[in-house]
């Protein structure tokens, strides 16, 4: 085997790093951020991320440094490796090895950037990006010509207060209850219920 084939997986890490930065750059990195911004946790899995920085910085962020300590990670200790016993683990016991490291360093490096990263850009964004978005009602009753607040969080995962009517005459919302964006008009949204039987997944 060679090196390249000994350090596989950190090479390919690496490569899916290159392909994020290319994403980012023509502008295919908010489709990612928006499913995983629309991705629901909960119980234990929810700690988990939690504890391993996710959430705390954009996903896409977390991701790549991910992948950058994995492939930092994994190539010096091969490299160490062999500097002293001659030889390189197996691509599969390499990667095995590295992925504990590199997810507590992941964490590590999130809870230093978190305060510091710059959050313009999740508060920046275009309301119309909002429509298609599920939120909670979270004030009032919204109604036809009475619209209500409403709490929807962007494909970055952050917060928005809007106002929402029914789409439907004769709809109405109660705080509590789940709505789904469809239409803006003059900063005023309309909603349907997420409980409408013909609704399909739209996320």
């Amino acid at each position: 085997m060679t090196i390249i084939d000994y350090n596989l997986p950190f090479a390919i890490a690496f490569v899916i790093l290159f392909l994020i930065a290319v994403a980012q750059i023509i502008g295919l990195g908010d489709l990612i951020g928006d499913a995983d911004a629309d991705a629901d946790h909960s119980g234990a899995m929810d700690g988990l991320a939690s504890m391993l920085g996710i959430g705390r910085l954009p996903f896409l962020v977390w991701l790549a440094l991910l992948l950058l300590t994995f492939s930092g990670i994994g190539v010096t200790g091969q490299f160490a490796l062999q500097a002293v016993t001659g030889s390189m683990l197996m691509p599969g016991l390499a990667a095995a090895l590295a992925s504990l490291p590199s997810l507590l360093a992941t964490a590590l490096f999130a809870r230093i950037l978190a305060p510091i990263m710059p959050r313009d850009e999740t508060t920046a964004v275009e309301v119309s990006s909002l429509l298609g978005k599920r939120g909670t009602i979270s004030i009032g009753t919204a109604r036809r010509g009475h619209a209500a607040r409403a709490l929807v969080k962007d494909y970055h995962g952050q917060p928005h207060n809007v106002m929402v009517e029914p789409h439907e005459d004769g709809g109405e919302f109660l705080q509590g209850d789940e709505v789904l964006l469809v239409r803006l008009e003059d900063g005023l949204f309309y909603a349907i219920s997420t409980s409408n039987r013909q609704l399909g997944p739209v996320d």
